[in-house]
């Protein structure tokens, strides 16, 4: 099942890039019985202090590319946000791994990019 992934600074390879890195952090896998997706960010994140930071690097991904394509400081700094939150209260032993899997950041994170990706550099269908 290999996927490849565009390499481009073009905003349609940036899209498909930060796309593919929230599913892989936040809908990797389906839980049994109760059928919620939970990806690395959640699983990672149980290992305590390295998969914190592991996740937060992940993260902080995406807001490397969403800076890279242009998107206003205030935005960036909402993402920062995000991901700070989810990486502080996601420390926290026990209850931090519950609220991983409730809370989704990098979740909350794709949607602003793609608000500013649909808004500055629409999909021309042809």
């Amino acid at each position: 099942m290999a996927y490849e992934l565009p390499v481009g600074t073009d905003p349609h390879s940036v899209r498909q890039r930060v796309e593919a890195m929230e599913m892989i952090l936040e809908r990797s896998f389906v839980v049994p019985g109760i059928n919620r997706t939970v990806g690395l960010d959640a699983i990672v994140g149980l290992v305590p202090v390295v998969g914190d930071i592991i996740t937060a690097a992940m993260g902080a991904y995406l807001i490397w590319e969403a800076k890279n394509i242009g998107m206003p400081r205030w935005k960036l700094w909402r993402m920062a946000g995000n991901l700070a939150f989810d990486s502080a209260v996601g420390a926290i032993p026990v209850a931090g791994d519950l609220f991983d899997f409730m809370f989704r950041s990098n979740t909350r994170n794709l949607k602003i990019i793609k608000r500013h990706l649909d808004k500055h550099h629409p999909v021309i269908e042809q």
